[in-house]
């Protein structure tokens, strides 16, 4: 059983996950408001909404969000983290043109792009058998952020205007880092490497193969993710023909379905080592299950039926949500905790290249295409390749024994 300070600690990762999810999407919510009223061409917007993952993927590929979190005091590096995050929200709200708002995404990514890599170098050590849960929940909040964050954001915005939106939401988070200065890891141990001299460094990691393997099954999954994330709204009224409301619902469900499938599947698993199974088996079969049974989305393009295009895409998002649930505790058992860090970090900013291919990649296929069929197949494609590299490639779930730095 986790401490109550361990349970306090998981809470507020949990919100600030939701919080964090919820700050990266909200320009996509207001975005056709923000473009009128700031006279913006489709092409300033673009470069908008891809902003964020600039600073976001660039500073975890080049490690350097995995390196603060690995250096220094952990809840420390996170509440700045925050706190930068929270603002640049907040600013968005009061800025009066494309430089500006360029500017708050920039930072808005920088801000969150320590966040994973501080998840995974608390949880790193936490036992084997309750970090399944930890992680699941942590993901929970990921998935909710999209799916209330659009339809209360829409209702908000809509009410009150975008600028008192970013605004409230930017300062009202800010109480979160008061729980967080309070409740945060105190240990060392926990909280930074200080006495860990000879802890690997990011050559090490990638010297890894079974790091290599996390990092494109991140990238896999992701694929599919941000897949819905960006064009399951456009699907559904483009092609369903949905009307906004009906549309908002289905959306909000399907998100939602990932977030519950989650949390269920990262209990299960916990509880299945807990009672003498493998770890290396079960850490890989919800990942790899997850994604081979996600292509059930392939007929939801081609099904007439709307109440059955429906069931089928709740499940392929249900077997997203089993995806997840164990990804990032595959990563922290390799890693070890003097590695979580940069590992997470890395393996975090070559998972969010998708979200850059996915959205361009479907809109080129529905270009070409005048239809989502074939996009919906190359998401599938995209998720039977993860299933393999989890299935086959990835190899023993066990911490990784790295090469020691040689004394000179």
């Amino acid at each position: 059983m986790l401490t109550r300070r361990e349970r306090w600690i998981l809470a507020l990762l949990v919100l600030s996950a939701f919080i964090n999810y919820v700050d990266r999407a909200n320009l996509s919510v207001g975005a056709a408001e923000i473009q009128t009223e700031l006279s913006l061409t489709d092409y300033q917007l673009g470069l908008l909404l891809s902003g964020f993952f600039w600073t976001y993927a660039l500073l975890q590929l080049f490690a350097l969000a995995g390196l603060l979190v690995d250096r220094f005091h952990v809840g420390w590096v996170y509440a700045a983290g925050f706190f930068i995050w929270s603002g640049a929200t907040a600013v968005t709200g009061v800025v009066t043109g494309f430089v500006g708002l360029f500017a708050m995404r920039l930072l808005l990514g920088a801000g969150e792009s320590v966040a994973y890599p501080a998840y995974s170098r608390i949880l790193a050590s936490y036992p084997e058998q309750r970090r399944g849960f930890a992680n699941s929940v942590i993901d929970a909040g990921t998935r909710m952020g999209p799916a209330l964050g659009t339809l209360l954001g829409g209702l908000l915005m809509a009410r009150f205007g975008w600028r008192a939106f970013f605004l409230a939401l930017g300062l009202g988070s800010m109480a979160w880092l008061v729980a967080w200065v309070f409740f945060m890891p105190k240990s060392w141990s926990i909280a930074a490497k200080k006495d860990e001299p000879d802890a690997p460094g990011v050559g090490s990691i990638l010297r890894q193969r079974s790091a290599w393997c996390t990092f494109f099954g991140l990238f896999c999954g992701n694929y599919f993710w941000y897949f819905l994330v960006t064009w399951l709204p456009a699907y559904l009224q483009k092609e369903r023909h949905f009307p906004a409301s009906k549309m908002a619902i289905w959306g909000a469900l399907a998100f939602l379905a990932a977030a519950a499938a989650s949390v269920i599947c990262g209990t299960l698993s916990d509880l299945w080592i807990s009672r003498g199974g493998a770890p290396t088996f079960v850490r890989r079969a919800f990942p790899a299950a997850g994604l081979a049974l996600a292509t059930i989305i392939i007929p939801v393009s081609f099904v007439r039926d709307d109440t059955m295009a429906m069931v089928l895409l709740m499940a392929a998002c249900t077997s997203i949500g089993m995806w997840s649930s164990n990804v990032w505790a595959i990563t922290q058992t390799l890693a070890g905790p003097s590695a979580a860090g940069k590992w997470c970090a890395v393996q975090n900013g070559v998972g969010n290249l998708a979200g850059v291919t996915a959205p361009w990649l479907t809109g080129w296929i529905v270009g070409k295409t005048g239809q989502f069929h074939w996009a919906f197949v190359m998401a599938s494609v995209v998720a039977m390749a993860g299933a393999a590299i989890y299935l086959f490639a990835i190899g023993p779930v066990k911490q990784v024994t790295f090469a020691r730095p040689s004394s000179h």
